[in-house]
């Protein structure tokens, strides 16, 4: 287990899909002796007709999404015996998905039932953002191969990206440490993630950036 002391007890991991957070946050959980939280332990059962046909399957894919995050959470952190929490989901982005692909009756009903279930969860002590840019995720979703995901459209995709970027910009409810991951190797390259982790343990407030890129120059 990792010598350096985390301080911050619930740590969301968020980026677009394809840039790493899964991995990222499993490893971080390990690394600190905390518990890793995930909504993908039971897969939504709509993400592969969401990819076929969008337009049909936008509002049972998001909702099943919403549902299943909250109670990973729920469960997760009700349990007594974890010093700490690593997602790799961060809920309040849940919203920009919604609007993304949610018409405006959908999205209504949508902020509905968000305002009503979420009220009383908490909210993390630090968000870390990893960024990278579509053709590069579209690299990283080819390789890892998952069939139903090769359909995705890259003009989606950037729009994901942009919400992000947007979202990300006006943030302040918490410590946010923003990443650009798009020439490391969190997974598999030691420096890079001892990097990223003297960067978590400095953090104590506000917005912080890691870009190796303008570190190397």
């Amino acid at each position: 287990m990792l010598d350096i002391p985390i301080k911050h007890r619930f740590v969301s991991v968020e980026g677009p899909i394809g840039v790493g957070k899964t991995t990222l946050a499993k490893r971080l959980a390990q690394s600190v002796g905390f518990r890793f939280i995930t909504d993908t332990e039971h897969e939504n059962p709509y993400l592969e007709k969401f990819y076929r046909d969008p337009e049909h399957f936008s509002f049972h894919t998001q909702i099943n999404f919403l549902l299943s995050r909250i109670r990973a959470l729920e469960t997760t952190m009700a349990t007594t015996d974890a010093t700490g929490f690593v997602s790799d989901f961060f809920l309040a982005k849940d919203r920009l998905f919604a609007a993304t692909t949610l018409d405006e009756q959908e999205y209504q009903m949508y902020e509905t039932l968000y305002q009503k279930l979420c009220e009383n969860l908490p909210t993390p002590d630090l968000v870390i953002y990893l960024q990278a840019p579509v053709e590069i995720l579209i690299k990283r979703i080819e390789k890892r191969g998952v069939r139903f995901e090769q359909r995705m459209d890259s003009s989606y995709l950037q729009r994901l990206i942009d919400g992000y970027e947007a979202y990300f910009h006006h943030y302040d409810r918490s410590p946010l440490l923003v990443v650009n991951a798009s020439s490391i190797n969190l997974a598999e390259n030691q420096q890079d993630y001892d990097n990223l982790l003297n960067n978590i343990a400095e953090i104590s407030a506000g917005r912080h950036y890691l870009n190796p890129i303008a570190e190397i120059c």
